[in-house]
This record gives structure tokens, C-alpha cells and sequence, in this order.
């Protein structure tokens, strides 16, 4: 496993692509919120800390494809 490998992932919206449907945050409660328009507002510190699984279904369940998991800085 490398290094790359061991960090975490983050999670990050294309925002060209985001409609605010509110998927992420219904499926991801404790991590996401919504801002006054519906849009996601990110925590990462707790997406980090959700299980790995959630934040996969997550990503691939948003019907405008705008979530995507990125490498840890």
C-alpha cells in the first residue's frame, strides 16, 4: 500500500455540475448540511471520520454526478 493509499479521502462537489438536490446530505446527515439555497456545505473532518462506505454511496448515488472523492492534502 502506498503512501497516497494511507491518507485519507476528501470529498469534493464539481460545482459546475451541483443542482442542490440535498441527496449527499440525507445520506450523509452528520458530514453535510444544507446552505439556505439547498446547496451542500461540507465538514470534512467528519466525512473523514464516516464510514468509508457511506461517503462511496454517496458520490455515486448524486444524480447530477457533481460529488467526487479526491486524495487527502
Amino acid at each position: 500500500m502506498s503512501a497516497d493509499d494511507q491518507r485519507p479521502a476528501n470529498l469534493a462537489i464539481d460545482w459546475t455540475r451541483c443542482d442542490g438536490h440535498g441527496l449527499c446530505a440525507a445520506l450523509l446527515p452528520g458530514s453535510i448540511r444544507l446552505d439556505d439555497w439547498g446547496y451542500p456545505v461540507l465538514d470534512q473532518a467528519r466525512i473523514a471520520a464516516a464510514e468509508p462506505s457511506d461517503v462511496k454511496r454517496a458520490v455515486s448515488v448524486c444524480p447530477a454526478l457533481a460529488l467526487r472523492l479526491t486524495r487527502g492534502q
